[in-house]
C-alpha cells in the first residue's frame, strides 16, 4: 500500500491506526503542492473505505510539520493567471481534500513536531485533534497577510469557529508566529507532549474515542463569542479593524481587508458557504499583482539570497572567531553587537580606551532597556558584553579574521585607519569598509592585499536592520567576496552584491528620493503635505521627517564631497539649494532642534520659519503626481544603476530597497514596480514628469529601447 505514495510514508500500526508521515522529496521542508494534495486525497479515501482502520495520525519525517504552500510555484502560477475562473480553481485546489479529511467519519490527529505555518497549520486545523511536541522548534501561525495573501485552505473559517472571531482575526491580521504554549492557551491544540511520545499521544486520542465530527458540522453550533452582522460588539470590532487597516496600509495592500471581509461574511453563513467566500477573496488576491510581487521579493528572492545563492562557487566556507571593528559610534557599536550575538569575539577600537569603552557602555545601555522590558536576561547580556573588548591598541587586531572600518565618511581618515589596521592584522584577513557612499576602489588605493578589501555597508540601527550591501571593489577577489558572504550569513542578515560606484546602489536610490522631496519644498509644497502623501504611497515615514531624524548635515557633506570629486562632471541634485540653505541656517534636524520641522522637547511640529522661507505655491497640489515623483524617481535611479552595471540582478535590487531603505513592500520593489506598470507605461510617465517637473526624470536611450521592445526586468 505504501508504494502508492511518494510524498507520504503510509503504514498501519497494530492498533488499526494509519500513520501518515509527510516527507516531500527534494525539499528541506514539507510544502503543500499538487503531488501532496493528490496523495493525501488517496490516503483519506483508503482510511474512510477500510473498516479495519480506526483513524489516522498525520505527522512528519522532516524537522518541520509543514511550512505551508509552495510559494516558489505560486509566483510562477500567479504571473500567468488573468482569468477569474482560473484564479478560483487555484483557490479551491486543496479545499475539497481537506474537507473530505474533515468529514471522512474517522478521527484524524495532527502530530505537530515542528513549524506548522500557513497551509501547514490549516492542514492541522482540518484534523479532529492536534498534539504538539514540547519543543522550542514548534512555531505556528498564519502569516499569509504579510506576503499579500490570506489563508486559502480554510484557515479563515476554521480558526474563528474554534477560538472565536476576535482572537482569530488578531492572529491572522498580525501574521505573527506563536509557540506551542500559546497555541494550547488559545485552544488551537489539545496537548503538549514529550517529542518521543508525540505519535503515541496522537494515537491515544483516537483510542480514547476522539469525536470524528467537527462542532460546526453539528446542528445548533454557534461560534464562540458570536457571529453575524447583528452582534453590536462584532460590528464595532469590524468597524475598528477596517479603519485601522485603511490607516496603516492606505489601501495599498488588499490582503488585510480581503481577509477581514472573508471572516466577517464567511462566519455569518454555514461552513461550506464560508469556504466558498474564502476562495472568492483568495482568488481576487491571486489576480492582483501585489501578492505575486510581495511573495516573489519577500519570500522567494530573499530566501535565495539568505542561502547565499550569489556566492562564488568552489571556495571553502570561512569561519570567524574574532573580528575587529574600528569606530565605536552608532554604526561600529551596532556591528560589534551583531557579531557578538552571532558568537564572534570582537575587538572594538577607537581613538582612545575611554572612547572605545563609551561605545561598549552604549551597547550595555541598550541591553539594559531590553532587560527592563523582559526581552533579555541579564546573564545573556553579560555573556554578549564579555565578547566585546574595547581598546585603542591596534595590535589587538592580530587575531582577527576580518576587520570592519566604521569611522566618519572622510577619505583621508579612512585611509589612515586602513593603513594602521593593515600594519597589525593578519595579511590574509579581510579588510572591509562600512562606507555608505565613497567608492571602494578609490578609498582603498595603495592598500597592501587589495584583493582582500571590499565594502560591507550596514544599515542603521544595525542590530535591527536585516540588510547588508556587499560592495565588490575593482580588485576584490572571489575568495574575499565568498568569505564576506559567509560572515553576513553568520550575522543572520540578507546580503545583496553590488559593484563599485559612488553611492553604490541603495544610497543612490534613497538620495534621489530625498533630493526630490527637497525640490518639492523649494516649489512651495509644505513638508507636512509631502510626508503625508509619501505615507499614502506606502512609505512608513515621510522623506522630510526621515531626514530630520537622520540629520541633514551628513547628506550635505556627501553632496559636497561628490561635487569635489567629480568636478565639472558633477550634476547639481534637484534639492541641493534647499539642502545647502538648511545647513547654513543650522536647520540640521531633530538633533539640532529644527530642520524641515521644529522640535520642542522632542515633539515634531510644522515650522513657521520653513513656511516663510518657501511660501506655499499658488497652484493646486497634484497628490497623485507627488506619489509618482517619490516612487518613480527611485525606480528611475535603480534603472540607471542597472544600466551602469552597479546592480546586476533585479531580485537583489528589490530585496535591497525594501529591507534597506524602506521602499513600499506592496510594490515588490523598484523593478517589480516597473514591470507591473510595464516598461512602456513607466517611460511614458517619465516623459510626462520630464515635461512638468524637469530633466531629471528623462529616461535614457537604454531604458527607452527596453520599453519599445517590451523587455521586462523579470523573465
Amino acid at each position: 500500500m505504501s508504494s502508492q505514495f511518494k510524498t507520504i510514508q503510509y503504514q498501519l500500526n497494530e492498533q488499526g491506526i494509519a500513520i501518515l508521515l509527510m516527507d516531500i522529496p527534494g525539499s528541506n521542508a514539507n510544502v503543500m503542492g499538487d503531488a501532496f494534495r493528490d496523495e493525501l486525497d488517496l490516503a483519506v479515501n483508503l482510511i474512510a473505505s477500510d473498516d479495519n482502520i480506526k483513524g489516522a495520525v498525520i505527522g512528519s519525517v522532516k524537522n518541520d510539520f509543514m511550512a505551508g504552500g509552495d510559494l516558489n510555484a505560486m509566483v510562477e502560477m500567479f504571473a500567468n493567471v488573468t482569468d477569474p475562473q482560473a484564479a478560483l480553481d487555484i483557490a479551491n485546489s486543496i479545499k475539497p481534500t481537506l474537507r473530505k479529511l474533515e468529514c471522512c467519519s474517522k478521527p484524524i490527529v495532527a502530530a505537530i513536531n515542528g513549524p506548522a505555518m500557513g497551509g501547514g497549520l490549516e492542514l492541522a486545523l482540518a484534523c479532529h485533534g492536534r498534539v504538539v511536541s514540547d519543543s522550542a522548534k514548534v512555531i505556528m501561525g498564519l502569516p499569509e497577510v504579510t506576503l499579500g495573501l490570506m489563508p486559502g485552505a480554510g484557515g479563515s473559517q476554521r480558526l474563528p469557529r474554534m477560538i472565536g472571531i476576535q482572537k482569530a482575526l488578531e492572529i491572522m491580521l498580525q501574521g505573527r508566529p506563536f509557540n506551542a504554549a500559546k497555541a494550547l492557551e488559545l485552544g488551537i491544540v489539545d496537548a503538549i507532549v514529550a517529542p518521543e511520545k508525540l505519535i503515541e499521544a496522537a494515537c491515544q486520542q483516537i483510542t480514547d474515542g476522539l469525536d470524528p465530527i467537527k462542532p460546526w458540522d453539528k446542528k445548533g453550533y454557534t461560534i464562540p463569542g458570536g457571529s453575524g452582522f447583528f452582534d453590536a460588539d462584532l460590528g464595532n470590532l469590524y468597524n475598528y479593524l477596517t479603519s485601522t487597516i485603511c490607516r496603516d496600509t492606505q489601501r495599498n495592500t488588499p490582503a488585510p481587508l480581503a481577509l477581514l471581509t472573508a471572516v466577517a461574511r464567511g462566519t455569518a453563513v454555514p461552513f461550506d458557504a464560508g469556504l466558498h467566500i474564502e476562495s472568492c477573496y483568495f482568488a481576487k488576491l491571486i489576480l492582483d499583482p501585489t501578492a505575486r510581487n510581495m511573495v516573489r521579493t519577500l519570500f522567494v528572492s530573499k530566501g535565495e539570497l539568505d542561502k547565499l545563492s550569489r556566492r562564488p562557487k568552489g571556495i571553502d566556507k570561512a569561519s570567524f572567531q574574532t573580528i575587529g571593528v574600528i569606530g565605536s559610534g552608532l554604526m561600529g557599536g551596532g556591528i560589534a553587537q551583531s557579531a557578538a550575538k552571532a558568537g564572534i569575539d570582537v575587538v572594538l577600537l577607537d581613538i582612545s580606551d575611554e572612547q572605545a569603552s563609551k561605545g561598549k557602555d552604549a551597547i550595555a545601555k541598550s541591553f539594559g532597556k531590553l532587560i527592563a522590558k523582559g526581552r533579555m536576561q541579564q546573564e545573556k547580556a553579560d555573556a554578549l558584553l564579555a565578547k566585546i573588548t574595547p581598546s585603542a591598541d591596534y595590535s589587538k587586531l592580530a587575531s582577527c579574521q576580518l576587520v570592519v572600518e566604521a569611522v566618519f565618511e572622510d577619505v583621508a581618515l579612512k585611509q589612515m585607519v586602513f593603513k594602521m589596521a593593515r600594519e597589525h592584522m593578519p595579511a590574509d584577513a579581510i579588510l572591509a569598509s562600512n562606507t555608505s557612499s565613497l567608492p571602494i576602489s578609490q578609498i582603498g588605493e595603495g592598500l597592501p592585499s587589495p584583493d582582500r578589501f571590499l565594502g560591507l555597508h550596514f544599515f542603521s540601527p544595525v542590530e535591527r536592520m536585516p540588510l547588508i550591501e556587499v560592495i565588490r571593489g575593482k580588485f576584490t577577489s572571489d575568495k574575499t567576496l565568498a568569505e564576506a558572504l559567509d560572515f553576513v550569513a553568520l550575522l543572520r542578515k540578507t546580503p545583496i552584491i553590488v559593484n563599485d560606484s559612488r553611492g553604490f546602489f541603495t544610497s543612490r536610490v534613497i538620495s534621489a528620493y530625498l533630493q526630490e522631496a527637497f525640490a518639492m519644498v523649494a516649489e512651495g509644497i509644505s513638508p507636512t503635505l509631502i510626508d503625508n502623501i509619501a505615507k499614502q504611497a506606502g512609505f512608513a515615514i515621510g522623506p522630510l521627517a526621515l531626514i530630520d531624524d537622520i540629520g541633514l548635515e551628513n547628506g550635505y557633506k556627501a553632496s559636497l564631497a561628490e561635487k569635489q570629486a567629480l568636478g565639472e562632471r558633477w550634476v547639481e541634485p534637484a534639492g541641493f539649494k534647499v539642502q545647502k540653505q538648511f545647513n547654513e541656517l543650522g536647520r540640521i534636524g531633530r538633533r539640532g532642534g529644527m530642520g524641515f520641522y521644529d522640535y520642542s522637547e522632542g515633539v515634531r511640529a510644522p515650522s513657521a520659519a520653513v513656511a516663510k522661507l518657501y511660501p506655499a505655491s499658488a497652484s493646486a497640489v497634484d497628490a497623485e503626481q507627488i506619489k509618482q515623483r517619490l516612487l518613480y524617481v527611485q525606480a528611475l535611479e535603480a534603472a540607471r544603476c542597472y544600466e551602469e552595471g552597479v546592480i546586476t540582478d533585479a531580485a537583489e535590487a528589490d530585496v535591497g530597497v525594501i529591507l534597506g531603505i524602506g521602499f513600499p513592500s506592496y510594490t515588490g520593489g523598484v523593478f517589480s514596480l516597473i514591470d507591473t506598470l510595464n516598461c512602456g507605461e513607466f517611460v511614458a510617465a517619465l516623459d510626462a514628469l520630464t515635461e512638468t517637473v524637469g530633466e531629471r526624470f528623462r529616461a535614457s536611450d537604454w531604458l527607452r529601447s527596453r520599453a519599445e521592445v517590451g523587455i521586462q526586468f523579470y523573465a
